[in-house]
């Protein structure tokens, strides 16, 4: 909580305790005798202000920032409950005796005002002080306590975005790597096979790096980048398959009216091409992407040759893909995994991303 709010909240308090005595004075003008008990002074209003001064305003503050300070601090923050209400009974009464003294100063009533009568009257009047001290002293101490658990919730909210961001980064980290090692190994071997193949190859990954330095550091992009980044990485990994069939691409709707993380479908994309078994059949992976409606869906089935859930060696897992998938979307993304024959199916629904074209 800002320092400005906590001076305001202060401010609005000490406003409405002070519009509380002016009302309690209004209703006192009302009352017969109250103008003729006060004649002898310079008026009533006035009369009024000295007595609250001492009998109100001296202990109020005493106790309120007493309790808001080094109670609260010192012993109900650390839950001593009983020390706290000693200790509250103790302040309350000391201020409420600072005041009466300070109405028996010269400057206010003199020193024979509240003694004037007898002690007895005296010890009940600085006992009805020491409870509105007391009540003073307690909203002091419910304020602190609002202000703390407030700035509580705030620091914990950062902490765990920080968390959260933090997490992020190191599954980003092990999905951009790689994806670059595969390329490289890729490169490598067209390399002395064509070496214009290997060259156009080496251009479309420079694309592919620029995107993923740039782009995927933005938490939301338009979903028509990602489209473009996917079809580049087709269009690489085709430079490796004589077959032009052996992907099924398809889009609907209209992926600029909606947006996305960056790169969180290629993992999916990626594996599908690692797992698949013919690389000279018909659709052997099918990538479909259905924006018309305001979720995003996205399905993509390959051929297998081995149980869908192992990997190859340093592939990107599925729990680490859940994972990623949970920290972006918490409930409002289903993944589904399934099998039909030969065929190895991922379908990804993410909820509410459409017409978000402000991001």
């Amino acid at each position: 909580m800002s320092r400005l709010f906590i001076i305001i909240l202060h401010i609005l308090y000490w406003f409405l305790f002070l519009s509380l005595l002016l009302l309690f004075y209004t209703f006192l003008v009302l009352i017969p005798g109250f103008e003729k008990m006060s004649t002898n002074k310079t008026g009533s209003f006035v009369f009024w202000i000295k007595l609250m001064t001492g009998f109100a305003v001296i202990p109020a503050l005493i106790s309120f920032y007493t309790f808001y300070t080094v109670l609260f601090t010192g012993l109900l923050s650390k839950r001593k409950f009983v020390l706290f209400c000693i200790a509250g009974i103790a302040v309350s009464l000391l201020a409420a005796i600072i005041g009466a003294l300070a109405e028996s100063t010269e400057f206010l009533f003199g020193k024979n005002y509240l003694f004037n009568d007898d002690y007895r009257s005296a010890i009940i009047i600085i006992a009805v002080m020491a409870f509105g001290a007391f009540i003073n002293g307690v909203i002091g101490a419910i304020i602190r306590g609002f202000i703390t658990w407030y700035n509580e919730i705030r620091y914990k909210e950062e902490l765990q975005s920080k968390n959260h961001q933090m997490e992020l980064e190191l599954i980003k980290a092990q999905v951009n790597p790689h994806f670059l090692f595969n390329t490289l190994n890729n490169i490598d071997v067209l390399i002395e096979q064509d070496a214009e193949k290997a060259s156009d190859y080496l251009r479309k990954l420079s694309e592919i790096l620029r995107f993923m330095l740039y782009e995927s550091k933005s938490q939301k992009i338009s979903a028509s980048r990602e489209i473009e980044y996917i079809e580049k990485y087709l269009a690489l990994q085709q430079l490796r398959n004589s077959n032009p069939a052996f992907v099924d691409f398809k889009i609907e709707g209209n992926p600029a009216e909606h947006v996305t993380e960056p790169m969180i479908f290629i993992p999916f994309i990626e594996n599908a091409f690692k797992h698949a078994n013919n690389k000279n059949m018909v659709h052997g992976i099918r990538i479909h992407f259905d924006f018309s409606g305001t979720d995003t869906r996205f399905l993509c089935t390959n051929a297998y040759q081995q149980e869908a859930e192992k990997m190859f060696p340093g592939g990107l897992g599925n729990p680490l893909i859940r994972k990623r998938l949970k920290l972006l979307y918490p409930d409002s993304h289903q993944l589904t995994t399934s099998e039909d024959g030969e065929m190895y199916i991922i379908e990804l629904i993410i909820n509410d991303t459409y017409d978000l074209r402000d991001y």
